[in-house]
C-alpha cells in the first residue's frame, strides 16, 4: 500500500498518494506549489480550487523551463570551455537543478490538477 500524505496548497489539504520514501519530495513540491497558490491568492483572491491548482501548477512549469533553459546555456557554455585550454583560472558556473523526482511529483500534480479540474467543468455544466 503506497503512505498517504496530506499536502496543504493555497489554504487547502489534499490527500495524495506516493511511493515509499518519496514523502519528503512530495512535502517539498507541495511547499513550491503552495508558495505559488500563495501570490495567486495574494494577487487575485479566492479562485476555484482546480483553476488554482492548474495556474500555480503552471507557474512554477514555467519556473522550471526558465531553469532548464539556464542549464542548457550553462552546459553549453561548459562544453566550450572544455575545449578551450585554461590560461588562468576557469570560472566558476553554478546551476541550481531541480530533482527528477521532484518533476516527476509535480507532473502527478498536475495531471490530478487537470483531471480534478475535468471533473469540476463536468458538474458545473
Amino acid at each position: 500500500m503506497m503512505p498517504q500524505v496530506d499536502i496543504k496548497i493555497g489554504g487547502r489539504t489534499f490527500e495524495v498518494a506516493c511511493q515509499d520514501g518519496e514523502e519528503t519530495f512530495l512535502q517539498t513540491a507541495a511547499a513550491m506549489l503552495d508558495a505559488e497558490a500563495s501570490t495567486l491568492s495574494d494577487q487575485i483572491g479566492r479562485m476555484p480550487e482546480a483553476r488554482m491548482l492548474l495556474m500555480a501548477g503552471l507557474m512554477l512549469a514555467d519556473k522550471t523551463a526558465a531553469l532548464e533553459d539556464k542549464l542548457r546555456d550553462a552546459e553549453a557554455k561548459a562544453e566550450r570551455l572544455g575545449n578551450v585550454p585554461v590560461t588562468t583560472q576557469p570560472e566558476r558556473v553554478e546551476v541550481p537543478v531541480v530533482p527528477a523526482n521532484v518533476l516527476e511529483a509535480l507532473s502527478d500534480i498536475a495531471t490530478q490538477a487537470e483531471a480534478l479540474a475535468d471533473h469540476i467543468e463536468t458538474k458545473t455544466r
